[in-house]
Protein backbone atom coordinates (compact mmCIF):
# COMPACT_ATOMS: atom_id res chain seq x y z
CA UNK A 1 0.00 0.00 0.00
CA UNK A 2 3.10 4.60 -1.40
CA UNK A 3 5.32 7.80 -2.57
CA UNK A 4 6.65 10.90 -0.80
CA UNK A 5 4.71 12.94 -3.16
CA UNK A 6 2.12 12.37 -0.99
CA UNK A 7 -1.82 12.55 -1.68
CA UNK A 8 -4.58 11.15 0.77
CA UNK A 9 -4.58 8.22 -1.45
CA UNK A 10 -0.73 8.03 -2.74
CA UNK A 11 -0.53 7.19 0.82
CA UNK A 12 -2.59 4.16 0.88
CA UNK A 13 -0.58 2.85 -1.60
CA UNK A 14 2.12 1.95 0.92
CA UNK A 15 -1.19 0.46 2.84
CA UNK A 16 0.61 -2.87 3.28
CA UNK A 17 2.53 -3.15 5.93
CA UNK A 18 5.24 -5.67 5.92
CA UNK A 19 9.03 -6.15 7.81
CA UNK A 20 10.66 -6.35 11.13
CA UNK A 21 13.76 -7.39 12.66
CA UNK A 22 16.54 -9.24 9.92
CA UNK A 23 15.39 -12.56 9.43
CA UNK A 24 18.35 -15.00 8.77
CA UNK A 25 16.76 -17.15 5.94
CA UNK A 26 18.18 -18.99 4.06
CA UNK A 27 17.20 -19.00 0.17
CA UNK A 28 14.42 -20.72 -1.38
CA UNK A 29 15.85 -23.23 -4.23
CA UNK A 30 15.70 -21.20 -7.54
CA UNK A 31 12.39 -21.31 -9.03
CA UNK A 32 12.17 -21.81 -12.82
CA UNK A 33 11.37 -19.02 -14.92
CA UNK A 34 8.60 -20.44 -16.30
CA UNK A 35 5.87 -18.94 -18.70
CA UNK A 36 3.41 -16.78 -17.22
CA UNK A 37 0.06 -14.81 -17.58
CA UNK A 38 1.25 -11.08 -17.34
CA UNK A 39 -2.97 -10.32 -17.00
CA UNK A 40 -3.60 -13.24 -14.05
CA UNK A 41 -3.47 -11.62 -10.60
CA UNK A 42 -0.63 -12.50 -8.00
CA UNK A 43 -1.50 -15.04 -5.33
CA UNK A 44 -0.27 -15.93 -2.14
CA UNK A 45 -0.90 -20.01 -1.10
CA UNK A 46 -4.28 -19.57 -3.31
CA UNK A 47 -5.61 -16.04 -1.99
CA UNK A 48 -5.04 -12.40 -4.04
CA UNK A 49 -6.14 -9.13 -4.23
CA UNK A 50 -9.82 -8.26 -3.79
CA UNK A 51 -11.35 -9.47 -7.37
CA UNK A 52 -14.27 -6.57 -6.30
CA UNK A 53 -12.20 -3.46 -6.15
CA UNK A 54 -12.30 -0.95 -8.72
CA UNK A 55 -8.46 0.35 -7.86
CA UNK A 56 -5.90 -1.80 -8.53
CA UNK A 57 -2.38 -1.96 -9.93
CA UNK A 58 0.31 -5.18 -10.35
CA UNK A 59 3.78 -4.38 -11.54
CA UNK A 60 7.22 -6.35 -11.33
CA UNK A 61 10.94 -5.65 -11.25
CA UNK A 62 13.95 -7.25 -11.83
CA UNK A 63 16.58 -7.26 -8.37
CA UNK A 64 20.13 -8.06 -9.12
CA UNK A 65 20.87 -9.54 -5.66
CA UNK A 66 20.48 -12.09 -3.72
CA UNK A 67 16.88 -14.06 -2.82
CA UNK A 68 17.63 -13.98 0.70
CA UNK A 69 18.90 -10.49 0.87
CA UNK A 70 15.81 -8.65 -0.77
CA UNK A 71 13.43 -11.05 1.69
CA UNK A 72 15.09 -9.41 4.63
CA UNK A 73 15.17 -5.78 3.26
CA UNK A 74 11.61 -6.25 2.68
CA UNK A 75 10.21 -8.13 5.66
CA UNK A 76 12.54 -5.87 8.20
CA UNK A 77 9.33 -3.70 8.99
CA UNK A 78 11.31 -1.31 11.66
CA UNK A 79 13.80 -0.63 9.13
CA UNK A 80 11.77 1.03 6.78
CA UNK A 81 12.24 4.55 7.13
CA UNK A 82 15.87 3.82 6.15
CA UNK A 83 15.14 3.23 2.32
CA UNK A 84 11.52 4.12 1.74
CA UNK A 85 11.34 7.70 1.67
CA UNK A 86 7.87 8.02 2.25
CA UNK A 87 7.47 6.30 5.61
CA UNK A 88 7.97 8.31 8.76
CA UNK A 89 7.78 5.35 11.42
CA UNK A 90 7.41 1.58 11.44
CA UNK A 91 6.66 -1.03 13.94
CA UNK A 92 6.54 -4.77 14.52
CA UNK A 93 3.34 -5.15 16.59
CA UNK A 94 4.38 -8.96 17.52
CA UNK A 95 7.58 -10.89 17.87
CA UNK A 96 9.75 -13.76 16.68
CA UNK A 97 9.95 -14.83 12.82
CA UNK A 98 7.62 -12.80 10.19
CA UNK A 99 4.91 -15.07 9.85
CA UNK A 100 1.46 -15.16 8.82
CA UNK A 101 -0.34 -13.66 11.46
CA UNK A 102 2.23 -10.98 11.73
CA UNK A 103 1.25 -7.44 12.04
CA UNK A 104 3.04 -3.84 12.00
CA UNK A 105 1.96 -0.29 11.90
CA UNK A 106 3.26 2.06 9.87
CA UNK A 107 3.00 6.07 9.41
CA UNK A 108 3.34 8.97 6.91
CA UNK A 109 2.17 12.21 6.50
CA UNK A 110 -0.33 13.64 4.16
CA UNK A 111 -0.11 16.84 2.94
CA UNK A 112 -3.91 19.24 2.54
CA UNK A 113 -5.95 18.38 -0.52
CA UNK A 114 -9.60 19.65 -1.72
CA UNK A 115 -10.86 16.87 -0.09
CA UNK A 116 -9.16 16.52 3.33
CA UNK A 117 -6.48 18.62 5.51
CA UNK A 118 -2.74 17.75 5.99
CA UNK A 119 -3.10 14.95 8.12
CA UNK A 120 -0.64 11.60 9.60
CA UNK A 121 -1.71 8.76 7.97
CA UNK A 122 -1.72 5.15 10.13
CA UNK A 123 -1.71 1.86 7.87
CA UNK A 124 -1.79 -1.04 10.52
CA UNK A 125 -1.21 -4.31 8.18
CA UNK A 126 -1.50 -7.72 8.84
CA UNK A 127 0.01 -10.75 7.30
CA UNK A 128 -2.60 -12.97 6.47
CA UNK A 129 -0.67 -15.89 3.92
CA UNK A 130 3.25 -15.88 3.30
CA UNK A 131 6.16 -18.64 2.67
CA UNK A 132 8.78 -18.01 2.88
CA UNK A 133 11.31 -16.37 0.03
CA UNK A 134 8.26 -17.02 -2.40
CA UNK A 135 5.60 -15.03 -1.40
CA UNK A 136 3.54 -12.38 0.99
CA UNK A 137 0.12 -11.05 1.48
CA UNK A 138 -1.42 -8.26 3.40
CA UNK A 139 -4.46 -6.89 4.45
CA UNK A 140 -5.24 -3.54 6.57
CA UNK A 141 -6.96 0.03 6.77
CA UNK A 142 -4.95 3.30 6.43
CA UNK A 143 -6.59 5.87 8.35
CA UNK A 144 -6.17 9.28 8.59
CA UNK A 145 -8.52 12.52 8.96
CA UNK A 146 -11.30 12.05 7.22
CA UNK A 147 -10.04 9.04 5.13
CA UNK A 148 -9.88 5.30 5.01
CA UNK A 149 -8.43 3.33 2.50
CA UNK A 150 -8.91 -0.88 2.95
CA UNK A 151 -6.23 -2.56 1.25
CA UNK A 152 -4.97 -6.05 0.23
CA UNK A 153 -1.35 -6.38 -1.10
CA UNK A 154 0.50 -9.43 -2.69
CA UNK A 155 4.40 -10.00 -3.42
CA UNK A 156 5.85 -12.45 -5.40
CA UNK A 157 9.71 -13.32 -5.87
CA UNK A 158 11.16 -15.65 -8.36
CA UNK A 159 14.72 -16.53 -8.86
CA UNK A 160 15.12 -16.11 -12.37
CA UNK A 161 18.08 -15.73 -14.86
CA UNK A 162 19.77 -12.71 -13.91
CA UNK A 163 18.22 -12.37 -10.57
CA UNK A 164 15.04 -12.20 -9.20
CA UNK A 165 11.64 -11.04 -10.15
CA UNK A 166 9.70 -9.26 -7.55
CA UNK A 167 5.91 -8.74 -8.93
CA UNK A 168 3.16 -7.00 -6.68
CA UNK A 169 -0.23 -6.15 -6.53
CA UNK A 170 -2.23 -4.23 -4.90
CA UNK A 171 -6.26 -3.22 -4.27
CA UNK A 172 -7.67 -0.06 -2.22
CA UNK A 173 -11.90 0.12 -1.77
CA UNK A 174 -13.04 3.04 0.29
CA UNK A 175 -15.42 5.88 -0.48
CA UNK A 176 -12.52 8.18 -1.21
CA UNK A 177 -10.81 6.04 -3.72
CA UNK A 178 -13.79 4.74 -5.50
CA UNK A 179 -15.07 8.60 -5.71
CA UNK A 180 -12.38 9.26 -8.45
CA UNK A 181 -11.00 5.53 -9.53
CA UNK A 182 -8.80 7.21 -12.65
CA UNK A 183 -6.55 9.67 -9.90
CA UNK A 184 -6.53 6.64 -7.26
CA UNK A 185 -5.42 4.19 -9.77
CA UNK A 186 -2.77 6.56 -10.77
CA UNK A 187 -1.35 7.34 -7.22
CA UNK A 188 -0.94 3.70 -6.45
CA UNK A 189 0.81 3.08 -9.67
CA UNK A 190 3.19 5.83 -8.48
CA UNK A 191 3.31 4.69 -4.79
CA UNK A 192 4.01 1.16 -5.89
CA UNK A 193 6.91 2.06 -8.95
CA UNK A 194 8.39 3.52 -5.97
CA UNK A 195 8.30 1.18 -3.86
CA UNK A 196 9.94 -1.12 -6.21
CA UNK A 197 12.27 1.03 -7.28
CA UNK A 198 13.54 1.85 -3.62
CA UNK A 199 13.55 -1.91 -3.06
CA UNK A 200 15.90 -2.55 -5.65
CA UNK A 201 17.98 0.60 -5.13
CA UNK A 202 18.43 -0.86 -0.99
CA UNK A 203 18.90 -4.54 -1.86
CA UNK A 204 21.47 -4.18 -4.30
CA UNK A 205 23.34 -1.23 -2.71
CA UNK A 206 23.58 -4.14 0.05
CA UNK A 207 24.63 -6.83 -1.74
CA UNK A 208 27.36 -4.37 -3.26
CA UNK A 209 28.56 -3.47 -0.14
CA UNK A 210 28.77 -7.05 1.34
CA UNK A 211 32.47 -8.46 1.38
CA UNK A 212 32.92 -11.07 -1.32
Amino acid sequence: MFDSRHTRVRAAVCTIPLVVGILGIAAAPPAAAGPRHPDASLTCRGKGVDPDARVRYKTETLIQAPLRTIWKVQTDVVRWPSWQASVVTAERLDHGPFRSGSAFRWTMPVPPNPSTPATRLEITSTVEQLKRNSCIRWTGPAIGEGLRIDGVHVWNFTQVKGGVRVSTEETHTGAQVDADVPAATAILRQGLDAWLSELKAAAEARTTHQPS
